[in-house]
């Protein structure tokens, strides 16, 4: 082969390289959004997933309560540690007597 011969070849190779170059950075410029978007939406689900964790203990924690006031003994305790009395029953009220924090 001749010089002229083995530069052109090497022309065709260079072009070639150049067009196969430009085709995959045009593929990597269209992949980077759907890329983005699944990147995103994996971290939104990580973060709901994360919620819904919080979400259950906060529901176990409400059931319980829920059974507790479903308890008679536990109303009636509440009741009396407002200050309510049963129909028929005398109240005495100390002014003086400190005042429970909570029920």
């Amino acid at each position: 082969m001749s010089a002229r011969a083995e530069a052109a070849t090497g022309a065709r190779i260079t072009a070639r390289a150049v067009v196969l170059a430009a085709i995959i950075l045009v593929l990597a410029v269209a992949a980077a959004g759907p890329i983005r978007n699944f990147l995103a939406q994996r971290s939104e689900i990580d973060r709901l997933e994360s919620r819904i964790t919080e979400l259950e203990t906060e529901r176990s924690q409400l059931s319980r309560e829920l059974e507790r006031i479903r308890d008679p003994d536990h109303v009636e305790r509440l009741a009396r540690c407002m200050g309510m009395v049963r129909p028929g029953e005398i109240a005495f009220v100390n002014p003086d007597a400190p005042r429970p924090r909570s029920c």
